[in-house]
């Protein structure tokens, strides 16, 4: 064997010794040209950095070989055909030319590269033309949902996935729907698409029909797409319509969560539509008969009902006796009391309240109540007028005070008056709230009493004895007391006397008898001109302590001043006969006054230079 293989040995070739005489030689010069045609157009001119296509020539356990018509062929890693697993020899796939020759010679081509580039190529494309695009959902994300494009992943925002509110992200994740690109940021890589745009597009057609065929009191199917405090938005295919929380029971709710739900579905009917602003009014207790007209006739003025306060307002509370039907408590109506106080005071809403009919109106549906009459009426009463017969003594709060005296309850539903005059024997109140306030408790005793007017007469003073009686002894005319100046007006001052009743003086009647005037806070003796216990009046004087004198009462001096006028009036016969001796009397005496005044005037100027 070993023999044989020798035989046919070929020896080593002579390349030095060799002709190269035939070899690229017998072609024209036509022919030549026509060869190197040939061969060029087997080569494409390559620039770095640019996709290409390349065809698939070869395919390995680790790299695919890839032809792009340059001198060699290229090599890519199988990693990077992981989403072709079908691909085969003779394909065509896009490559990026990182680099025609590396350090080994080999041409470095990327699909990844060629992809990303390819990709955001289709993303402008689809941006500029406003192309529809088809994303897989890879996954939710905070306010949406990432999708991929091309081999990109872009942003879905929540609001941009469909028309109505979308409150669960998870069931897209997984799936395919079409989008359109809204915005491309390549400073970060941000693509933002959107789904609803192209459902808004569908929408247009249909809502422009429905706007054209819409009528007042047509009845729609609609979706409840978003709830508010005040009602709800329903999706009537395209167009909204805002369904407000009045119209959508009969009854009074607080939320329309109480009666409806997100996505239900209902018919409603249109009440109003602004056709300029697209506003579109709905309705669904319309739907339904009201229930005043189902409303018993059981139900008359005078009945009782029952039912649950569903609101309570600064003026009464209103009390549900079937939903839908309702009847006012006014505040008058809940107490025989005639001071109006805060309905909360008396009830709270969901309270389970009995009333009684006091009107009620089945055309225009109105009902008022009251829950006072259904106790008895205090001024009623049998025992009333002994009660509170005139002398009996009762204690109450005080509920008003007025310029004229202020108002006593004495038990709900009974007020009396207590008149300004009625308070104090001895002090002249000028307004009941010098004396107490509202809220106090005062104790009276009844002065009058009138049931069938409703009206009662107090008096606070009458407990007391009338100290006037005592004090027309004590404070006689002439007599002289302590007393101390409160405050001077005008003309008088007031005088704060013993026992701690007040007096006046004039302003005249406080000079002292070094010249000075008693000052307001000073005590000092005065006199009583004038003492009248029906006027309640006691009029002093200082100046007449110091005077001398006697002190005649206020009436003793109008009687003689009306005597004086009456003489006058009527002179007697012996004035006639008046002589002209009689008035050289009058003459001497007149004379005999001023010769004293004199003297008087000369011995004040001796006193003064000796005290000098």
């Amino acid at each position: 064997m070993a023999k044989e293989k020798q035989s046919h040995h070929m020896p080593d070739f002579d390349w030095e010794t060799a002709d190269d005489k035939g070899f690229g030689t017998g072609y024209s010069a036509s022919e030549r040209a026509r060869l190197e045609q040939m061969y060029d157009t087997t080569l494409s001119p390559i620039t770095e950095k640019e996709v290409v296509k390349g065809v698939v020539v070869g395919i390995t356990d680790r790299e695919v070989i890839l032809n792009i018509g340059f001198k060699s062929d290229g090599l890519v890693s199988s990693n990077e055909f992981r989403d072709l697993p079908g691909m085969k020899i003779g394909d065509e796939v896009e490559v990026y030319v990182e680099n025609q020759e590396d350090a080994q010679g080999q041409l470095v081509l990327s699909r990844k590269k060629a992809k990303v580039i390819t990709a955001w190529d289709n993303i402008q494309k689809s941006f500029d033309e406003d192309l529809v695009i088809d994303a897989t959902v890879k996954r939710r994300t905070k306010g949406g949902l990432i999708v991929d494009i091309f081999g990109i992943e872009a942003f879905l925002p929540g609001s941009q996935i469909d028309v109505k509110p979308i409150r669960d992200f998870d069931v897209f994740v997984g799936k395919r729907m079409e989008v359109k690109v809204v915005k491309i940021n390549y400073a970060n890589d941000n693509v933002v698409v959107s789904h609803k745009i192209l459902i808004e597009k569908d929408l247009e057609a249909q809502r422009q029909q429905i706007l054209n065929n819409l009528e007042k009191g047509q009845v729609l199917e609609g979706v409840i797409k978003n709830m508010t405090n005040f009602g709800v938005f329903i999706d009537l295919g395209g167009v909204d319509g805002l369904l407000h929380i009045t119209d959508i029971s009969w009854g009074r709710i607080n939320h329309p969560s109480e009666l409806l739900n997100l996505d239900q579905k209902l018919n409603v009917v249109v009440l109003d539509f602004d056709e300029e602003k697209k506003r579109i009014s709905l309705g669904l207790k319309q739907l339904q008969s009201h229930p005043w007209d189902s409303l018993s006739e059981t139900i008359q003025v005078g009945a009782k009902v029952k039912g649950r306060i569903v609101n309570v307002a600064d003026y009464g509370a209103f009390l549900e006796i079937m939903p839908g039907v309702e009847g006012l408590i006014h505040v008058s109506e809940m107490s025989w009391s005639q001071h109006l106080r805060n309905p909360q005071e008396f009830m709270s809403v969901n309270d389970e309240v009995e009333a009684v009919v006091l009107t009620l109106d089945r055309q225009e549906r109105k009902m008022s109540l009251g829950i006072k009459q259904l106790t008895e009426d205090p001024w009623t009463q049998s025992q009333l007028k002994e009660k509170y017969a005139i002398g009996t003594r009762h204690k109450g709060v005080v509920r008003n005070l007025t310029n004229f005296g202020l108002f006593i309850e004495l038990e709900e539903g009974i007020d009396g008056l207590v008149h300004v005059s009625d308070l104090s024997w001895t002090k002249k109140i000028k307004h009941p709230s010098d004396f107490i306030k509202v809220g106090e408790e005062l104790e009276v005793v009844v002065l009058e009493l009138d049931a069938d007017n409703r009206r009662l007469a107090l008096g606070h003073k009458q407990l007391e004895e009338n100290p006037w009686d005592t004090f027309e002894s004590i404070f006689e005319v002439g007599s002289v007391h302590r007393s101390t100046i409160v405050s001077k007006g005008d003309k008088f001052a007031t005088l704060e006397l013993p026992y701690g009743i007040e007096g006046i003086a004039a302003l005249k009647n406080l000079a002292k008898e070094d010249g000075s005037w008693v000052e307001v806070g000073e005590g000092v003796d005065f006199v009583v001109l004038e003492f009248s216990k029906e006027e309640k009046k006691i009029v002093l004087s200082h100046s007449k302590v110091w005077q001398g004198g006697a002190v005649e009462s206020k009436k003793e001096e109008k009687s003689a001043r009306k005597a004086a006028v009456k003489s006058e009036a009527t002179p007697s016969k012996e004035a006639d006969k008046s002589t002209f001796g009689d008035l050289d009397v009058l003459s001497a005496l007149k004379e005999q006054m001023e010769e004293t005044e004199k003297n008087d005037k000369k011995a004040a100027k001796k006193d003064a230079e000796g005290e000098e």
